[in-house]
């Protein structure tokens, strides 16, 4: 079971970059040295980023090296398998209602094995309503059941172990 049973955590704005630009050889350290000096009452950096068609356990200790690197700080990174979507798709029915999630919704046998986790999300919704990223992860991630979703998710227990590491 999940438990984040930790103490008032500031979460700072995410400072966001484009998948494709930060795994490139000095981008990360670059992105990581500024997000620090922006946020300077930062304790920690967390790195959470799609894994793609990248294997998450070769190229999370990459990152995590060079991000290492680049500050003092404790650092975690997290690559969800393929998109973070599938932390939504792994515990569907937690969010029945939010943001058009049908009642019906359902989560797929291996939802980290889903290749294409937004357009799996919009299927799932009613009506003509297709699923938003920027407008909709957010408000799904809110009510999402962090129990069942680390059930289904690997990757998301993976997470929850690093953000409890982080603030512990």
């Amino acid at each position: 079971m999940v438990h984040l049973d930790l103490p008032y955590v500031e979460i700072a704005r995410p400072f966001r970059v484009k998948r494709s630009k930060v795994v490139r050889e000095g981008e990360l350290e670059r992105v990581v040295r500024q997000a620090v000096a922006s946020r300077q009452s930062a304790t920690s950096v967390l790195i959470l980023l799609d894994a793609d068609r990248d294997c998450p356990a070769d190229l999370g200790p990459v990152l995590l090296g060079r991000a290492s690197a680049a500050t003092d700080l404790p650092v975690r990174v997290v690559l969800p398998a393929i998109e973070i979507e599938a932390w939504v798709l792994a515990d569907v029915e937690s969010v029945r209602g939010v943001r058009g999630i049908a009642s019906d919704a359902v989560t797929p046998e291996d939802p980290e094995s889903v290749r294409d986790a937004k357009k799996a999300l919009s299927s799932r919704m009613e009506g003509a309503r297709g699923y938003v990223a920027t407008s909709d992860l957010p408000a799904l991630m809110t009510q999402l059941d962090l129990d069942g979703a680390a059930q289904r998710s690997s990757s998301f227990q993976k997470l929850c172990r690093d953000v409890i590491s982080l603030c512990g």
